[in-house]
């Protein structure tokens, strides 16, 4: 019981952590002039990767979202399998908002430059991939690339 209710507490540490840096996310986009919906989208996109994928699944902390593994395992098969609304559009989109919120953790001094890179370069040399495999796995007339056969 104790081992739970010391991952609970790191849990409920980093979920701290994790409502500082979406504030200081929705004050960034705020000060780019972002229209009000805009941010609520980029806000939605990425807090249900650091509170439900990062968090939830692994009790991991903002900063390891960069990590290429945690990237593709979100993008390229949670959000997938997981999330009822995927499809290619809403994972660019998704890409989109976890890209501008890890730009604004790198100006601030949360992350590293090469944090930011790596995270980068995987968005660039994954996306269409994740997209194509959205696509297949939402239609019911072609193989599911997730079957285990």
């Amino acid at each position: 019981m104790e081992e739970y209710d010391d991952y609970d507490e790191k849990m409920k540490e980093i979920k701290k952590k994790n409502d500082v840096y979406l504030k200081e996310f929705i004050e960034d986009l705020t000060k780019e002039g972002l229209k009000e919906n805009t941010i609520r989208r980029h806000y939605q996109n990425v807090k249900f990767y650091l509170n439900v994928y990062l968090l939830q699944w692994e009790a991991l902390e903002m900063a390891e979202g960069t990590d290429w593994m945690n990237i593709s395992g979100y993008l390229g098969e949670f959000f997938i399998r997981k999330c009822v609304w995927s499809t290619p559009a809403s994972i660019k989109s998704t890409a989109t908002s976890i890209k501008k919120f890890y730009k604004c953790m790198l100006k601030r001094g949360h992350i590293t430059e090469d944090d930011y890179l790596e995270l980068d370069e995987t968005i660039k040399e994954k996306l269409d991939d994740w997209m194509l495999d959205c696509k297949i796995y939402n239609d019911p007339n072609e193989p599911n690339p997730f079957a285990f056969f």
